[in-house]
């Protein structure tokens, strides 16, 4: 049976993508065959599609790290065709056959069914940014943050596992401030739940201290660079920082000073590869106590077929919130 693909190729070292059309015995090895209903776009998505980022570790390769839909046929007995599943990270959409194909097959240990108060359209408006978002914040919980601790400041505030990490928080009763370099996207964040919104341009990165005011309590930071170096030196004692991200920079230059005299601790969240019972037990809360509210308000929806003309924006970071992708039905 054939199907309609977005495939990345690699051809000279130059990097090319678009619509292809496929059939099964082209995808790869899996014990789980689905049809596709709905996808996301990341910024990874991006990057991999456009070849701005090394992200596709074989090619050809068809992108997206996301998806959700209908099984069609299983090996695994934990699956019957109709079951509606989602699948996400592991190598999807960088070294297996992704989501952004009418069919997908997946090893049965990278699905996972559709956990009750959840829609496959809210999966992916969910997606790995929401699960992402969701793991940083069971593992500051897990690292004793709590709302009586003092603020969070979420970083690149705007984006998917930003907004959707203010939302959560500002749920769950923390007083969330926003750091964005949007000043034009101050109303949206509070509508999310921030109670507060700063620019990142009033901070003056040449004179970060090594132990500067104590200003939080917990931290999601999606940036890295010189923000985290910020971050960690303003610090509470005891303080915790879920490291998302790195859309300003992968490098770090900063002190061992607020992990040794505050006690600060920084977790990395690898939302990637991390397995049971995180994974499960992540996007069972994702479906009850720590589903967004306003996850409607900040998921916009694409046709398929206009999965090419999106990925620019997110490399521009013009970007905010979260973007599924229908396919059709």
């Amino acid at each position: 049976m054939g199907f309609k693909a977005y495939l990345i190729t690699q051809e000279d070292n130059k990097v090319s993508s678009g619509f292809v059309e496929m059939d099964e015995m082209q995808l790869d090895p899996g014990e789980v065959t689905i049809a596709v209903t709905h996808s996301s776009i990341n910024y990874k998505d991006a990057l991999a599609a456009t070849g701005a980022g090394r992200i596709i570790r074989r090619f050809p390769c068809i992108g997206g790290i996301d998806l959700a839909g209908r099984v069609t046929s299983s090996a695994d007995t934990r699956f019957n065709p109709g079951d509606e599943v989602l699948a996400t990270s592991y190598d999807i959409g960088v070294a297996h056959h992704g989501g952004y194909a009418e069919r997908a097959r997946i090893p049965a240990k990278w699905v996972h069914k559709l956990p009750a108060g959840l829609t496959a359209s809210e999966a992916m408006a969910l997606g790995t940014a929401g699960f992402t978002a969701g793991l940083g914040i069971v593992r500051m919980e897990e690292n004793g943050l709590k709302p009586a601790n003092g603020p969070v400041i979420v970083s690149g505030a705007t984006g998917g596992v930003g907004s959707l990490a203010v939302d959560m928080l500002a749920s769950r009763g923390y007083d969330v401030v926003a750091l964005t370099g949007k000043e034009t996207e101050t109303a949206y964040l509070m509508e999310l739940g921030a109670k507060q919104v700063m620019l990142r341009q009033s901070l003056d990165f040449a004179k970060i201290k090594p132990l500067g005011k104590e200003l939080w309590a917990g931290a999601v930071d999606n940036l890295g660079g010189d923000v985290l170096a910020w971050i960690a030196s303003t610090m509470k004692q005891g303080g915790t920082i879920a490291s998302i991200g790195l859309a300003a920079s992968m490098s770090l230059n900063t002190t061992v000073a607020p992990f040794i005299l505050r006690g600060a601790s920084l977790l990395g969240i690898d939302s990637g590869y991390i397995g049971e019972p995180y994974r499960s037990g992540v996007w069972e809360r994702l479906a009850t106590d720590m589903k967004p509210r306003q996850l409607a308000a900040m998921t916009r929806h694409i046709a398929f077929a206009d999965l090419p003309a999106a990925f620019e924006d997110y490399i521009q970071g013009r970007v905010k919130g979260r973007v599924v992708v229908d396919f059709p039905t």
